[in-house]
């Protein structure tokens, strides 16, 4: 029987690869860094059985459209905003993710976002960089203490728990909104459900875990700034969309919040010139929150499996719906 024909728009580890070849006739883009061009990709997803996609890459209406071969799409990601979920339902193509694999690494990263934020580790590294330490003083670069403060975390999903257990080891205050509460995270780790309004208000760290939807889009905007603590600090490992970077960056320049990590920004990569760049009191990283050797492969493999087991006509393990 012929294998079923798998294209893969990022290059991958040939080591990771290699074992799948057996089950499926795989071929990648072959570019690790660069994105498959989109002229690239809808040719072929035209002819292909299976698609494994990254965030980058638009699985839309277009695409799925033009083809009457594909019958699944392993998204290399927890997230899946990057296709349109209802329509390929329709087409009857599956869509897996790669949920829980990444969980705990992507909470370690978002933390220590956390920490660097709260305690200017970054700023104070570039400082004994560029020479200038100089006699001790007692506020040089003083930070903000984690310990015993409020964190507020909007999204209490599998990563969202992932990031209260950490702060838990750190005696925080544990504040959490979801669209429904969660008695069992509530008791297991002593987290108290609060309107957003309020977590906002209350929380000393601000931390945004949520997926990203046409209700959570901008969701951080002006008003949600204001309501914050002139001592806050802004956390984001969730989605760039979920924050109206405008109105972040004048809450940060205006001193109404003290500052912010970013691990994820509305349109990616960003530019060397981006306004938040400019501001000491920001941490930013380029979207590595899953990104350990470790992690990723095992994302990989998710990918390849569920991909598999469809073809070998058994349940996948991950489906988005």
């Amino acid at each position: 029987m012929q294998k079923p024909y798998v294209f893969i728009t990022r290059a991958l580890p040939e080591s990771v690869i290699a074992p799948y070849r057996k089950q499926l006739n795989i071929e990648m883009w072959p570019e690790e860094e660069k994105p498959v061009p989109r002229e690239v990709l809808l040719e072929k997803s035209a002819q292909v059985d299976g698609l494994l996609t990254m965030l980058t890459d638009d699985i839309d209406q277009e695409l799925l459209k033009q083809t009457n071969t594909l019958n699944i799409v392993a998204n290399l990601a927890v997230g899946y905003d990057n296709i349109d979920i209802t329509y390929a339902e329709e087409k009857q193509v599956v869509v897996t993710n790669t949920p829980d694999v990444l969980t705990d690494t992507t909470a370690d990263l978002t933390f220590g976002l956390l920490m660097a934020a709260a305690r200017r580790i970054v700023e104070a590294s570039e400082f004994v960089k560029r020479g200038e330490w100089g006699p001790w003083s007692p506020l040089l670069l003083a930070g903000s203490d984690i310990h015993h403060k409020n964190i507020g975390i909007v999204g209490m999903g599998r990563i969202g728990e992932a990031v209260a257990k950490r702060a838990k080891g750190f005696d925080m205050n544990i504040l959490y909104h979801n669209r429904s509460r969660n008695k069992e995270t509530e008791e297991k780790l002593e987290a108290s459900f609060t309107e957003f309004h309020e977590l906002i208000e209350q929380s000393d760290f601000v931390v945004s875990m949520v997926p990203l939807t046409p209700e959570t889009h901008h969701m951080f905007d002006q008003a949600a700034f204001q309501r914050m603590k002139s001592e806050a600090i802004f956390i984001n490992a969730s989605r760039g969309a979920v924050v109206d970077e405008q109105s972040l960056y004048e809450a940060l320049v205006n001193n109404e919040i003290a500052g912010a990590g970013l691990d994820v920004f509305e349109k990616e990569p960003i530019g060397a010139d981006h306004p938040l760049l400019q501001l000491n009191q920001v941490v930013c990283l380029p979207h590595i929150g899953s990104a350990t050797r470790e992690t990723r492969i095992n994302m990989m493999e998710l990918c390849l499996d569920n991909i598999c087991r469809f073809f070998n006509g058994k349940n996948v393990l991950t489906p988005v719906k």
